[in-house]
């Protein structure tokens, strides 16, 4: 008879840390590739598409007699004027190149730049449906991590992108790609609460769990790295379909590494009922920590509607430029999640954040001065690196103070941490686009660079959080060195995951 039990390599995977620290890795990597790999192509299809309907409408609705249409047109070469022959007079065509404006004219890049302002808001507020849907889901899924356990959570959130992945490759109008983006916000919500709890029980030790969670944010970093540029490109030289295909296919595999190393047909409640959501929302340093995540992450969400339409309009980009502006932000965004993930914890990670949000302050008010693509590279550049020092810093913060202050439980905290997120990249986004529309892409950067200066200084009150005296007697009796290590769930087992743990347990 065939043996139920699993492989041995099998039950090895899912007793380790770091391969757990690869799919949550994974799964971040994938949230966000689809994030903004829609960047630079919802802007550029919509103009396409919706514009060409409404122009063809138009011109059909105008159709002048066929007696005053140009019967033939004529080159000259000698001055290289096109001259349109009609029944009475030969006129000279204006000269402007195929495309509807003049390449020499920055201010007049598209045809219809009334368009492209209005664009500002549907597509704003497209890009919101995703954070407004995660929003609302978030506080749902924190208590129900907490009953069921991990696993299950990020099972459905993969199953949940692939979906929404497979819609968005298909979908020709706006209301299906708003659909699209508010179902990925439910599957993000599933992925990114499940994965961060389930690092933060994993890694106990605050040094090696703020690494860990620089490690897993820098899978988020690679996310917004290779989407933008990925999908710029793509979509220019393949096709709209294509990155979400290819995108979709990446999510299949990690739907097969989550069952390998995860359960996720089993439920796994934690030993310890976690604190309460409205406890945590009461705890000022948690306030203080979301706020930060939030305004830091809401500069580049208001950026990615509008920055792609103001370069369409100014700088004459093609498409795949809209893609690559981002990139300087994305690369310099995995740098700083990878280097302060440790550096963080020893030069104080309430000092690397205020220091980071004030450079994102000083980075959005210069966007604006750019006048080509290269003008973009130092303030996105600065952008990237200071929302990766503000993130690497109070996503391990989070753990840190629900260790000393409340129950060692971490669904409901990194629920509020995703909320968080989730409020910059609704209000950014939605916000954004009518800013935009009322006064102008400048004073949109102008507002909310001048909200993330006046916002830093609050980061000094996180210098030395106020410790629950019952906690830290429970820490001091476990480790009466300097405080690092916060097992205190001691009825839990240490790999959750493994199957050997539950039989050692059993014996």
């Amino acid at each position: 008879m065939f043996s139920r039990r699993p492989p041995e390599w099998l039950r090895e995977s899912r007793g380790s840390r770091r391969l757990v620290l690869v799919v949550v890795c994974v799964a971040l990597l994938l949230d966000n590739m689809l994030l903004t790999v829609v960047v630079p192509i919802i802007p550029t299809f919509l103009y396409a598409t919706e514009h060409k309907l409404q122009n063809s409408s138009l011109s059909f609705n105008n159709q002048k007699p066929p007696k005053e249409t140009p019967l033939s047109s004529v080159l000259s070469l000698y001055d290289n004027t096109t001259y349109v022959l009609g029944p009475h007079t030969a006129k000279p065509l204006d000269p402007t190149p195929r495309g509807g404006h003049n390449r020499s004219s920055p201010a007049s890049c598209q045809e219809d730049s009334d368009f492209l302002v209005e664009e500002n808001v549907r597509v704003g507020l497209l890009f919101a449906s995703k954070a407004l849907v995660q929003l609302l889901v978030n506080p749902f899924v924190g208590p129900l991590t907490n009953r069921i356990g991990y696993h299950i959570p990020m099972f459905a959130g993969f199953v949940i992108m692939f979906v929404s992945t497979i819609m968005f490759a298909f979908s020709g109008t706006y209301a299906l790609l708003f659909v699209a983006r508010a179902l990925q916000g439910i599957g993000s919500s599933f992925s990114s609460v499940a994965g961060l709890g389930m690092l933060a029980s994993v890694y106990t030790d605050d040094n090696e769990r703020g690494v860990a969670m620089g490690i897993a944010l820098g899978g988020l970093a690679m996310g917004v790295l290779i989407g933008a540029p990925f999908g710029s490109v793509m979509y220019e030289f393949v096709g709209k379909s294509a990155p979400f295909l290819i995108l979709a296919f990446l999510a299949l595999f990690d739907g097969a590494l989550q069952l390998c190393i995860l359960q996720p047909s089993k439920i796994s409640p934690g030993s310890l009922e976690g604190t309460p959501l409205l406890t945590l929302l009461k705890d000022p340093y948690i306030l203080i920590s979301a706020g930060s995540l939030c305004f830091a992450n809401m500069g580049v969400a208001m950026l990615e509607p509008s920055l792609p339409i103001w370069m369409m309009q100014t700088m004459c980009s093609p498409k795949w430029h809209l893609g690559m502006a981002f990139l300087p932000a994305s690369i310099s965004y995995l740098i700083g999640t990878n280097l302060f993930g440790s550096l963080a914890n020893k030069m104080g990670r309430w000092l690397c954040s205020m220091i980071g949000m004030l450079v994102v302050g000083i980075s959005l008010l210069c966007v604006p001065l750019a006048k080509n693509i290269y003008g973009l590279i130092g303030p996105n550049a600065g952008l990237g690196f200071a929302i990766g020092m503000v993130d690497s810093s109070m996503m391990p913060l989070m753990a840190y103070l629900v260790d000393i202050r409340h129950i060692s439980v971490y669904g409901s905290v990194y629920a509020i941490a995703d909320v968080a997120f989730c409020m910059g990249f609704a209000i950014g986004p939605s916000t954004g686009g009518a800013i935009v529309r009322a006064i102008g892409f400048p004073y949109l950067m102008v507002i909310i660079g001048i909200v993330n200066v006046l916002y830093a200084p609050l980061c000094c009150f996180l210098r030395s959080p106020a410790a629950r005296e019952e906690k830290m007697a429970i820490i001091s009796q476990e480790c009466p060195m300097p405080v690092k290590r916060y097992n205190t769930q001691r009825q839990q087992q240490e790999f959750p995951l493994s199957d050997e743990s539950e039989e050692e347990a059993g014996e």
